[in-house]
């Protein structure tokens, strides 16, 4: 029983070490052509969301633009609706 209980814990530290040791070494430094690669890419990200952004921004100026004009009509209904009553 109590070699059992040995190699349970010795088997816990075995697998905590080798975590351990994967962790540290995940992190590593990258070659300068990765680097530059995923530079272009961030950039190319950034220009897509910006690109993004502002098509966003065209569609809510759109779609204000028509909330006016039907806010227009509305009161030009109402206008004519009164001159229609006197």
């Amino acid at each position: 029983m109590s070699k059992l209980l040995s190699i349970l814990i010795a088997a816990a530290f075995a697998t905590v070490s080798v975590g351990s040791f994967a962790a540290s070494h995940g992190g590593a430094m990258k070659d300068n052509k990765k680097m530059e690669m995923e530079g272009k890419k961030d950039e190319k990200k950034a220009d897509k969301a910006e690109k993004k952004a502002e098509k966003k921004d065209e569609k809510a100026e759109k779609k204000d633009e028509k909330a006016e004009k039907k806010a227009e009509k509305k009161a030009d209904k109402k206008d004519e609706k009164k001159a229609d009553k006197k």
